[in-house]
């Protein structure tokens, strides 16, 4: 397992990190014997990091993860990144919801300290039931300001933002300097956040996010990497989360389809070919992937073992990227 610099945080991180949440639900459903075989596994295999989030399960991902940690000696313990959903239509103050929340996630994961604390929420011009306003991010005691107060006490070492939303803020976050690290949005199916700011693309367009991370030398957590699992599998299991305002999931398995046969079946199998594809993207740090099931860990393992897509494969998709996968 090779390992990247994760941005200014100084960390060296797996290329590979394990994915605590609800769509793959491996550190939330399956029995404790299988999550920790699954967890040595990929320890085996140079995993050094594990991303969860305070609301994957209702907390049970942080708890079954804090107990298994805790069985391992300090030396082979992965970094822990945890993530704060906010609820912008109540009366608590975004500072103390994240107060509260991180207590919560650091009791829960058995530790007095998380390596990357980061807001769960999609970033927009105004809050709603799921979004917080670019306001309430950057303005005085916002999630900025709490968060630096989180790395000044030490119950976080370093902080970031999930970056979905939309872009205009979002850039405004990311370019305001005050997080280390960002999740984004990346696939082959909408790299988006990849191509320069201003770039079209069917809603959920991402253009100049990677341009405006790297100018702060923040650490990027590549989220998505199967498209709502459409280019994991033909097979649909009823989780699927498809990015805000963009393509439903049948246009998304049309362009899947595309995607796979412009590549043909020499890559490995369709979720190994998708992650290829993330790697193959030297400005992202990790890939962040959540699993069902020990095989589909094992498969993952197998493509971070051959590597990123070589240079020609990227070439044969450049024309569905630049038609935007244009109907035939």
């Amino acid at each position: 397992m090779k390992t990247r610099r994760f941005g200014r945080t100084g960390i060296e991180v797996s290329e590979l990190v394990l994915g605590g949440g609800w769509v793959g639900g491996l550190f939330i459903d399956a029995d404790e014997d299988t999550r920790r075989r699954a967890l040595r596994m990929a320890l085996d295999a140079g995993v050094n990091w594990i991303d969860t989030a305070g609301d994957y399960g209702g907390g049970v991902s942080e708890t079954h993860l804090g107990r298994l940690i805790a069985e391992l000696e300090p030396g082979e313990r992965p970094g822990v990144s945890t993530k704060a959903r906010l609820d912008m239509g109540g009366s608590e103050t975004v500072a103390s919801q994240i107060d509260r929340m991180i207590d919560a996630s650091l009791e829960r994961l058995g530790t007095d300290s998380v390596d990357v604390y980061k807001l769960h929420n999609p970033v927009a011009a105004e809050s709603d039931a799921r979004r917080i306003a670019l306001r309430e991010v950057l303005g005085r005691g916002g999630v900025a300001d709490t968060l630096d107060r989180l790395r000044g006490d030490g119950r976080a070492r370093h902080v970031g933002l999930t970056a979905v939303g939309e872009i205009g803020p979002l850039v405004e976050a990311v370019s305001s300097g005050a997080f280390d690290t960002a999740q984004v949005y990346y696939n082959m199916l909408n790299p988006s956040a990849d191509m320069p700011a201003g770039a079209d693309w069917d809603g959920g367009g991402f253009g100049g996010l990677l341009d405006a991370c790297a100018a702060q030398d923040m650490g990027t957590m590549n989220i998505r990497v199967f498209s709502a699992g459409v280019l994991a599998s033909e097979t649909r299991h009823g989780r699927e989360i498809p990015v805000a305002d963009g393509p439903g999931l049948d246009e998304q398995a049309r362009r899947a389809r595309l995607a796979l046969a412009a590549l043909g079946g020499e890559h490995g199998d369709r979720a190994q070919t998708a992650l290829r594809f993330a790697l193959a993207n030297a400005r992202m740090s990790c890939a962040v992937i959540g699993f069902a099931t020990m095989g589909h860990l094992e498969t993952a393992l197998e493509a971070c073992e051959r590597g990123p897509l070589p240079e020609e494969a990227l070439e044969r998709l450049a024309p569905l990227h630049e038609s935007r996968f244009a109907a035939a």
